[in-house]
């Protein structure tokens, strides 16, 4: 129940944040061209966007299995050692996650107290910044997922590619 949520919201932000981003620099070039004058914030709050639908993209990546992986060197040795090698590239990813979720917590906690806000949009900046605790977090929650699905099933999510046939 809680999964469905997550995943649902997950895919409701990234979609969110693009169409935000998107609708922000539309409407920011349609100024420029019309009225001779931009809308001074529009390029910030873009940069914002993509950056919090980014962090939260990479958790829907390691969820679908549309995350950038090499598996050259897994997929060419035998099962018993790649199965240890998925183990030990999802623990990896389990504890590089939390580290960077912990540290960014901590980082957001600093900048909170340093009363900065944006340049142009004037917002706090431990807003901003929260991506990072936020997305790593989720991210780390993911790669837990995976590895649990793994261990017990031996499989790892496999992006649909809408139909499209892949080289072989």
């Amino acid at each position: 129940m809680i999964n469905r949520f997550l995943n649902h919201f997950e895919e409701f932000l990234i979609a969110s944040f693009m169409a935000a981003a998107t609708l922000v620099t539309f409407a920011a070039v349609v100024m420029r061209y019309t009225t001779g004058s931009g809308i001074d914030w529009a390029q910030e709050l873009t940069i914002y966007l993509f950056i919090w639908m980014a962090k939260f993209g990479a958790a829907y990546g390691v969820r679908t299995g549309i995350h950038i992986g090499v598996d050259f060197l897994v997929n060419w040795v035998r099962p018993s050692i790649r199965k240890a090698m998925v183990i030990a590239a999802l623990s990896l990813g389990v504890i590089f996650t939390g580290a960077i979720s912990f540290f960014g917590a901590r980082w957001v906690l600093f900048i909170h107290g340093t009363g900065q806000v944006s340049p142009d949009l004037e917002i706090p900046m431990w807003i901003v910044y929260l991506a990072i605790p936020f997305g790593s977090g989720l991210m780390c929650y993911r790669f837990m997922q995976v590895l649990k699905e793994f261990l017990k099933t031996g499989d790892l999510p496999v992006h649909d590619m809408g139909g499209q046939e892949t080289a072989a």
